[in-house]
């Protein structure tokens, strides 16, 4: 397959010869761009030069009038992967630099480019990108402190739920997978980071890490709302969950609802727009208003969240007027309608904050502490203020104290 090819009006050019005759000499140069190379290509704005073709040449010998009747057209194969977000600039070489007067992209694709010129010279294809902004070294280690001590909250309170006898009424189903989709998001984010520099080149890998931390994110928010909707059936009855109630809303019914509507939301973000996957960052892309296939389920979940809520507070004071409830268990519902109401704010307003950035400094750190600390967030609310599991600790670190005097 060749690299480039010229289109040229001979004919025109020969009319205008007294021989009535034209002939081109095109020649590519595989390794010439090594030689004469896009830094030599002078701009205003500071950009990353690429060269995106071989340098061709093309000349009419033995021909008296040199002169175009029409542009000239080169077609260019990529020599290297094309970035849709750079921009392309069809030049030719004048003396000691690259220069574009007289020459223009008539059109391109992924693979090819084709320039039009009014002239014959020696011509080449170079692509300009953004020069990625310098690394915040303060930023960079705020950002890892603080993902990693979340990371090891949402790891003590996985551990709590699993391990610490909880009260008959109590369902930490939703609790513990929204600590697995954000523990996992906030590694794999962690992991991402780190090895950017490795994993940014290798766009179908970024594009993947992208999609996973979609769908992550989404499955946390997912299974907040499923939170929500289980506080409603738990106010509404105010009681444990009938067992004709707990065959439908069985753990694993849960888990089908929690991950497949996240999987559904990425499934059709793909396929509408499949190259929105795989940003600077290896997340999600702003181009085409893609942002809104995560930011929209996550204002349609606080919305039905805030729905749900206001019913709750409702059924609880028609509740409170009805003497035949039990104290114990009204107090109970009460707190954990407060705690999940506290839950959906601190998970899901910091997404919001986003919005408003706008390169503010203080804004991004505070979008950066509250975002990473969701694991701490929730370790606090439904373990620390536990007077059930803060009972429970006491004893095993008494176990554990009496195991060590007696070694």
């Amino acid at each position: 397959m060749t690299n480039s090819s010229v289109d040229i009006d001979l004919i025109g050019i020969a009319k205008n010869n007294i021989e009535r005759s034209a002939a081109v000499a095109f020649m590519s140069y595989n390794s010439m761009e090594n030689l004469l190379k896009p830094d030599f290509f002078n701009t205003s704005n500071d950009t990353i030069k690429t060269m995106m073709s071989t340098v061709i040449s093309a000349t009419l010998p033995k021909t008296t009038n040199t002169k175009l009747t029409k542009p000239v057209n080169f077609t260019f194969r990529h020599i290297r992967e094309f970035d849709p977000n750079s921009s392309l600039s069809c030049v030719y070489w004048n003396i000691s630099k690259w220069i574009e007067d007289g020459c223009s992209v008539l059109k391109t694709n992924s693979s090819y480019t084709v320039c039009s010129c009014v002239h014959l010279s020696t011509f080449a294809l170079i692509m300009q990108t953004s020069r990625p902004p310098e690394s915040d070294s303060l930023m960079d280690l705020l950002n890892l402190v603080c993902v990693i001590v979340g990371m090891v909250f949402f790891s003590l309170a996985l551990l709590t739920f699993a391990l610490c006898q909880w009260s008959p009424g109590v369902n930490n189903v939703a609790r513990i997978n929204i600590c697995i989709s954000l523990l996992l998001a906030h590694l794999l984010f962690l992991l991402t980071q780190r090895f950017l520099s490795l994993i940014r080149p290798q766009q179908v890998l970024c594009a993947v890490i992208s999609g996973l931390l979609h769908f992550l994110f989404l499955s946390g928010f997912v299974w907040m709302f499923i939170e929500a909707v289980l506080l409603f059936i738990c106010v509404k009855n105010l009681s444990q969950i009938s067992s004709k109630k707990r065959e439908v809303l069985s753990s694993g019914f849960l888990c089908v609802i929690g991950y497949v509507v996240a999987l559904v939301v990425v499934c059709v973000s793909v396929g509408l727009v499949p190259e929105g996957y795989g940003s600077e960052h290896c997340w999600i892309k702003q181009e085409k208003g893609f942002i809104w296939s995560f930011l929209g389920p996550v204002c349609v979940t606080l919305a039905l969240n805030i729905i749900i809520f206001v019913k709750i507070v409702i059924t609880l004071y028609s509740t409170l007027k009805n003497v035949n409830a039990e104290i114990s268990q009204m107090k109970q519902t009460k707190i954990m309608v407060f705690k999940t109401l506290a839950q959906c704010v601190v998970l899901g307003c910091p997404w919001m904050l986003g919005f408003f950035t706008n390169g503010s400094k203080v804004l991004e750190i505070l979008f950066l502490i509250l975002n990473s600390q969701q694991g701490t967030f929730i370790f606090l609310i439904y373990c620390v203020l536990n007077h059930e599991v803060r009972q429970q600790y006491r004893k095993f670190f008494r176990c554990l104290y009496c195991e060590h005097k007696k070694h």
